[in-house]
């Protein structure tokens, strides 16, 4: 079984760093950008989320079969990583930017890019995953492999959610004042954040290497492939829990940045010394949630190989469901606690990211112990839609629910409005969170069987070879 050094993981972590800096400026700000600065309503951007994420979730298993096919000196899934560099960079800072349309050009325009942005984040991320499941078949080292990975991912998150608000607002500074100052600012922004990825995703193109490969005896066989995932069992519970678990956190992260700005009096929580730069609470919410998801990552590891990793998954969600219902009887001035609650809610959150992650390349060792047939790209594909679909469904729902409370952009909220963003943050998310918790209950791959078929899979390969 290969033992990874410490470069390689690093390398590998980079990887995730990059797309999670884009994917946190969408989770976080995407909506806020389209309602506040974009100038589309949140009922329009709610049925774009549905309407181009349904398609782009199609993307997924699409991209899992091409990289499964694909062949170079590099291997199959690393190669995606450099091709795919320039374009995600590209699209990413094109989503961001605000052009001189009217309102119906504009919302085409926000059709296009955004579905652009999807598929190239898809023919980016699907490959990206997959290779977990091919630089090692050692179990722990997978799990140690996903914790590197989601560290990465939440420092990346940490980096966007720290600098986005205060780099938009540096850009933003001009002589006249206004929406137009805030376009430019986000568009800038966005210049920086996919520089940074684009470089990232080199890399990890250069510090890792795929070791497993399908048989010899393999061959292609698309029909195989897809009649043996439809008889995955796990596969469709571990699909369901991943859907679950991320409309539980695109909820509560869509609908931060409108409980501060909305239901808060005072938004601001300190001023930056020299630089004259507001600091404010959403902010600093956020970046503590990521500082949280980081330790859930790194308590992962050690709770999972006492508990196992689906009770360890079971129990992180069943807490945070708890947690989530208790956090809508806060109001501003219970700020210690809303801090509190965020902290040990993330915290649950980064704890089942991993495991979810690692539990994907056991359920694709499984396929092959089962069949004898090897589809990685096609079974981590499933990861990558899990999240769109996940995010798909709570990025809709969060622009419908405030068009169905009332919210207007840039105005004073009513009361019903408040509450529901209120709601937002605690019981709709806590749906999510405790459907997640039901389909991992059903899950049947627990570690000892893994390592039974583990150990059968390396004596089938030494006779391959």
């Amino acid at each position: 079984m290969q033992k990874l050094k410490l470069k390689e993981k690093i390398g590998y972590g980079f990887g995730d760093f990059a797309s999670s800096m884009f994917w946190k400026l969408f989770t976080m700000y995407l909506l806020f950008f389209y309602t506040d600065v974009f100038g589309i309503s949140a009922a329009m951007v709610g049925t774009m989320f549905l309407v181009t994420r349904v398609f782009d979730g199609l993307n997924d298993p699409i991209m899992g079969i091409i990289a499964d096919r694909t062949n170079t000196k590099w291997g199959k899934f690393r190669p995606y990583l450099l091709w795919m560099a320039i374009p995600f960079a590209t699209v990413g800072v094109f989503t961001f930017t605000v052009p001189n349309f009217d309102p119906s050009g504009k919302l085409i325009y926000a059709y296009i890019t955004y579905t652009l942005m999807m598929i190239v984040y898809t023919a980016v991320n699907v490959p990206y995953a997959s290779l977990l499941g091919v630089m090692t078949s050692n179990i722990k080292e997978r799990t140690s492999l996903a914790t590197f990975r989601f560290i990465f991912a939440f420092a990346g998150s940490i980096l966007v959610l720290a600098f986005a608000e205060p780099l938009v607002s540096i850009f933003s500074k001009t002589n006249t004042v206004g929406i137009e100052n805030q376009t430019r600012g986000w568009q800038y922004t966005a210049i920086i954040f996919a520089a940074i990825a684009a470089i990232l995703f080199y890399f990890t193109f250069l510090l890792t290497k795929e070791r497993i490969t399908p048989s010899k005896e393999q061959k292609t066989n698309l029909k195989a492939d897809l009649k043996n995932l439809a008889k995955n069992k796990p596969w469709f519970i571990l699909l369901g829990a991943g859907v679950c678990s991320l409309i539980f956190n695109s909820l509560r992260d869509g609908s931060t940045i409108y409980y501060f700005k909305y239901y808060f009096e005072n938004q601001d929580a300190f001023k930056l010394p020299f630089l004259n730069i507001d600091i404010t609470y959403s902010t600093l919410y956020l970046v503590l949630g990521q500082a949280a998801n980081i330790l859930g990552v790194i308590l992962a590891k050690p709770i999972s190989a006492k508990m196992g990793k689906k009770y360890t998954f079971f129990t992180a969600m069943i807490v945070a469901t708890i947690l989530s219902c208790i956090f809508f009887w806060f109001e501003e001035s219970n700020l210690e606690l809303i801090f509190i609650f965020q902290f040990l809610i993330s915290t649950c959150a980064g704890i089942i990211f991993p495991l979810l992650w690692s539990m994907y390349a056991d359920i694709a060792d499984f396929s092959e112990w089962k069949t004898g047939r090897r589809a990685t790209g096609l079974i981590f594909s499933s990861s990558s839609m899990s999240q769109k679909m996940g995010w798909t469904l709570g990025g809709a729902l969060t622009g419908w629910m405030l068009a169905y409370y009332g919210f207007e952009a840039n105005a004073t909220q009513t009361e019903n409005a408040k509450e529901g963003i209120r709601m937002m943050l605690s019981f709709i998310p806590a749906i999510g969170a405790i459907g997640s918790a039901i389909f991992i209950y059903f899950y049947k791959l627990d570690d000892a069987f893994v390592l039974k078929i583990n150990k059968e899979l390396t004596e089938r390969r030494k006779t391959e070879f």
